[in-house]
C-alpha cells in the first residue's frame, strides 16, 4: 500500500532527516518527496510504499502524528487511494 505524509511546521534544521529517520525505522520506503519553504513555513510531502511496515495504518498515524508533535511539527499520512479519490473531477 503506499500513502501521502504531509510534514507542516516553522522551518528548523533536520525536519527532512528527522521524518526520514522515523519512517525508516518502521521499515517503510520513500518513494517521492517534495519539499518548500513559504518564508519561515516548511512544508514537505512524500509518498511513500508501506508494504514492509509492521505497523498497523491507524497506529502508524498515531505514531507519526506523536512524534511530530515532539518536534514541533504537523505530520499527517492519507492512504494514497483515498488521497486519489478525494481529489478526482
Amino acid at each position: 500500500m503506499k500513502a501521502i505524509v504531509s510534514v507542516f511546521a516553522r522551518d528548523a534544521r533536520g525536519i527532512i532527516a528527522y521524518i526520514a529517520t522515523l519512517l525508516a525505522e518502521q521499515d517503510i520506503n520513500v518513494l517521492d518527496i517534495s519539499q518548500t519553504l513559504m518564508q519561515e513555513y516548511f512544508t514537505m510531502i512524500m509518498l511513500v510504499d508501506l508494504t514492509a511496515c509492521p505497523m498497523s495504518f491507524d497506529a502508524l498515524a498515531a505514531f507519526l502524528k506523536e512524534k511530530g508533535q515532539e518536534r514541533g511539527l504537523a505530520v499527517n499520512i492519507q492512504r494514497q487511494d483515498i488521497f486519489d479519490a478525494m481529489h478526482r473531477i
